[in-house]
């Protein structure tokens, strides 16, 4: 359970955040402050600690994926939300196929088995999505195939999906191997020459939708517990803090704020995650972006 805060005074806050340009900073303490101190206690992989965070109140704040925020939301876990995003690229590259079989179009896919790590993982969620809107999937005719369990206990994964072992193997050997017809990774497979991206020319791709859409695909956003949002001071120097080193970070190469901060500038994005997670079956209403946050978080970065 996440512990009590003290009223008044600095607070120690048990923090699950990786190791990035945008946590660099508070990590090595170039940006300080007399309100709050992070105690890094996360996994190398901020991922393996979102479980945790979300059944046993394990960290007092750090990173969470949209799609995780969204389902404890929906099953009311003490978490709030900040208008801070710590994890954001593109998806349109996370879905790989193997080229020795011959080309696929994104419609091809349908009938066809597809990996993914987990159901709810957000750049799943983001990849269905955008194949939907954007290609014209019907991605309820797609056979998706999982390992993992959902982090928050709570949801349970849809029953058409298909489970599988990884047998020791990762992702791209399954692959390969003929267990699937295409995977969702966090990425390209890199100087692989049996395997594309299903979305043809996927850097253009992103700018196009961005530009047409206003939307960025963000994955992480970072929370505090409901104990720790009791104290304005608190939030409001945690999202400075956070502020600071994206500040520090050099301009974006593609143009593309993949890290945008302040519920305004993130209202597209939420907006379409959460349709996302609705019609995917994530969570079990739709929710505004409001809500997500409180009266606090809501006006940070304003």
């Amino acid at each position: 359970m996440f512990k009590p805060m003290p009223a008044t005074g600095k607070l120690t806050l048990t923090t699950n955040l990786a190791d990035s340009a945008l946590s660099k900073p508070l990590k090595s303490g170039a940006i300080r402050s007399g309100v709050v101190e992070f105690d890094f206690k996360g996994p190398a992989t901020a991922n393996q600690g979102f479980k945790p965070m979300v059944r046993e109140g394990k960290f007092d704040a750090g990173e969470l994926a949209i799609v995780t925020f969204l389902q404890a939301k929906a099953w009311g876990k003490p978490l709030v939300l900040l208008p801070a995003t710590v994890v954001g690229r593109s998806q349109h590259n996370c879905i790989n196929y193997d080229c020795r079989k011959g080309d696929l179009t994104p419609k091809q896919i349908e009938g066809k088995r597809v990996g993914v790590r987990a159901y709810s993982q957000t750049t799943g969620v983001w990849v269905r999505g955008i194949l939907g809107d954007e290609y014209g999937v019907d991605i309820n005719k797609v056979r998706w195939a999982t390992y993992e369990e959902p982090h928050v206990a709570e949801y349970k994964d849809p029953a058409f999906l298909e489970k599988f072992e990884t047998r020791g193997k990762t992702m791209e050997e399954l692959m390969f191997d003929g267990d699937f017809d295409a995977i969702i990774i966090g990425g390209a497979i890199p100087n692989e020459p049996r395997a594309k991206t299903l979305i043809p020319n996927p850097d253009q791709a992103v700018k196009d939708w961005n530009k047409r859409t206003g939307v960025v695909s963000v994955n992480h956003l970072f929370v505090v517990s409901e104990e720790v949002a009791k104290r304005t001071d608190a939030v409001q120097e945690i999202f400075r803090m956070l502020s600071e080193a994206k500040k520090a970070l050099p301009p974006p190469a593609n143009g593309i704020d993949f890290l945008p901060f302040g519920v305004e500038n993130l209202r597209k994005s939420l907006e379409t995650i959460i349709r996302y997670s609705f019609e995917q079956q994530m969570i079990p209403r739709m929710m505004t972006v409001d809500e997500l946050f409180n009266d606090v978080t809501r006006e940070l970065g304003a």
